[in-house]
């Protein structure tokens, strides 16, 4: 089962678990998807009504959670440590995956020095383990590590959950790049039209050119055959060449002197 299928079948399950719970209930379920290994996308059981419902309620850091799994990162969870609950180790490793993701949003090149900060890795032995084997194993990331400029080069990383407002970003950046799309479409059909162009007149000037050529070799096979017959004249006239030829041949008669 590829990985875009492995997550849509654990929402399904998730959001109808969720569906079916209110209150404190839904602690349980939130943990629980919070620390599941194959799932990184939560914003179809932030959707929830039950869930949405924990806003303003007694059991609303439950809803926090929720949203700091589906938008924040490891750093987020430390500056508000304070106001949420202690995370398990799963918990832990999946906002640290997370938080590897939304660096890669932004950035195709990222440094050591930045992973290891945001990760809290003391070294970067411990920084390429996480990146292999919890990261790039895991299907969510793939990428280059390079030792000498000590970086990470991000090839591919599974998308986040929009964030509020994110959608509006979205939007005109997609509207861009179909206006670039657009633009390059015309330049190239243009171009297309240009060389439809130029082709044509390529031909037309082959079929002149041809057309010239067959006239020269006309020509001058009619100027052949015009000397040619010619010559024929010349050579069957009476008294012609041949004539005068055979009367040199013959030999004169010599005259004896009268005594």
């Amino acid at each position: 089962m590829d990985i875009e299928q492995k997550q849509a079948d654990l929402i399904d399950h998730f959001v109808k678990q969720a569906s079916a719970q209110q209150g404190s209930a839904l602690g349980s379920i939130i943990l629980e998807a919070t620390s599941h290994p194959s799932l990184f996308a939560f914003s179809e059981i932030l959707a929830v009504p039950s869930v949405a419902e924990l806003e303003r309620t007694e059991n609303s850091v439950y809803l926090e959670v929720l949203r700091l799994f589906a938008h924040g990162t490891w750093s987020d969870y430390k500056g508000n440590s304070g106001r949420l609950p202690q995370l398990v180790p799963d918990q832990v490793l999946k906002l640290k995956q997370l938080t590897v993701l939304t660096l890669a949003e932004t950035n195709k090149v990222l440094p050591y020095d930045q992973l290891m900060l945001e990760l809290d890795v003391t070294n970067v032995r411990e920084l390429e383990d996480f990146l292999i084997n919890e990261c790039m194993y895991a299907g969510i990331v793939r990428g280059k590590l390079d030792q000498l400029r000590r970086c990470f080069e991000v090839q591919f990383a599974a998308g986040r959950d929009l964030r509020p407002g994110q959608l509006g970003s979205m939007i005109q950046t997609l509207s861009n790049w179909l206006g670039t799309s657009d633009n390059l479409l015309i330049s190239i059909q243009e171009k297309i039209k240009w060389a439809d162009t130029m082709s044509e007149l390529d031909k037309k000037h082959r079929k002149e050119v041809e057309d010239r050529v067959e006239e020269v070799k006309k020509s001058l096979t009619l100027k052949a055959d015009v000397d040619f017959r010619g010559l024929e004249e010349i050579y069957s006239e009476p008294g012609g060449v041949m004539d005068y030829e055979e009367d040199r041949s013959r030999p004169k008669r010599r005259r004896h002197p009268i005594s």
